[in-house]
């Protein structure tokens, strides 16, 4: 007990030594996961979330909002409510995207071989299964880009490890390529896959197709760059789309499965998709 209660008072003293250098740092929990939303940030009741471009920014003083909640502000970091986090988590986190830095995280012992052959040399942290290697730069996060590798920059978060070895290079063209090429493999499988018919007969309110194809996109985007919590992302993406084109005619099974393809290139199950979107239908009364 003692043993895990030192390791924990080391939380605050590193976190705010991050910060001091300019890294967003933020508490995780058990399960390596960010602290889950107070209940007024709950179902974004907050209005927003902090360092988003959305209406109301969010000003609860809980370190909610997952990777969103890194800050570099030492009185944040070290007020009351934060300090109560801190006690209570099991790692320190960081925004690399927010530092300027891009972290490929290595699960294993073969995507660290594959690293070595492929790309430039860098700063390397060693991790309980594999490595991660920064680069100096930020990009798009992206999960899964190959067997065992992860892309963590922006909307993303990393456990903070230390410092490594080596010296940290510019983010390499070769990296960037990974993020690009990934959804147009990752969304060649579930072409096969049923989905469940769309609902609804009522009045469609939209004037134009272009109207419910834009909606669409949008919906497939937002579960594209889910970085965090994707399951909950996939379920509300369903939701909203439901809410909006679900009472009339014109969402097609071709729009479906537009939705359930774009959730399952991040890594959802048919089962999972088909779960949702009843779960969301019920929750409409459709």
């Amino acid at each position: 007990m003692t043993q895990l209660t030192d390791i924990r008072a080391e939380h605050l003293p590193a976190a705010l030594s991050l910060a001091a250098s300019g890294v967003p740092v933020l508490p995780l929990r058990a399960g390596k996961v960010p602290f889950g939303n107070c209940r007024r940030c709950a179902d974004n009741a907050c209005g927003g979330r902090p360092n988003m471009k959305t209406p109301g920014p969010c000003t609860c003083p809980s370190p909610c909002h997952g990777w969103a909640a890194a800050t570099t502000d030492p009185d944040v970091i070290s007020s009351g409510v934060w300090r109560r986090a801190w006690v209570r988590a099991s790692a320190v986190a960081y925004h690399p995207g927010g530092a300027g830095l891009t972290v490929v995280d290595l699960d294993n012992a073969d995507a660290v071989t594959w690293a070595r052959r492929t790309l430039p040399a860098t700063q390397t942290v060693p991790t309980t299964r594999g490595e991660h290697w920064l680069y100096l730069g930020s990009m798009s996060s992206a999960n899964a880009v190959r067997p065992g590798v992860d892309i963590k920059s922006t909307m993303a978060y990393a456990r903070w490890l230390g410092f490594g070895s080596g010296t940290m290079a510019y983010l390499p063209d070769a990296v960037r390529a990974l993020a690009v090429s990934k959804p147009a493999r990752a969304r060649s499988a579930p072409q096969a896959v049923t989905v469940p018919a769309p609902s609804g007969s009522g009045e469609c309110r939209h004037r134009t197709p272009a109207y419910l194809e834009r909606g669409i996109a949008m919906a497939e985007q937002r579960i594209t760059e889910a970085c965090e919590a994707v399951h909950a992302s996939v379920y509300r993406t369903f939701l909203a789309v439901l809410s909006t084109h679900g009472r009339c005619g014109c969402l097609t099974e071709a729009h479906v499965a537009r939705l359930f393809t774009a959730a399952q290139a991040k890594g959802e199950s048919p089962r999972h998709c088909t779960d949702a979107w009843t779960n969301a239908r019920t929750r409409l009364g459709l």
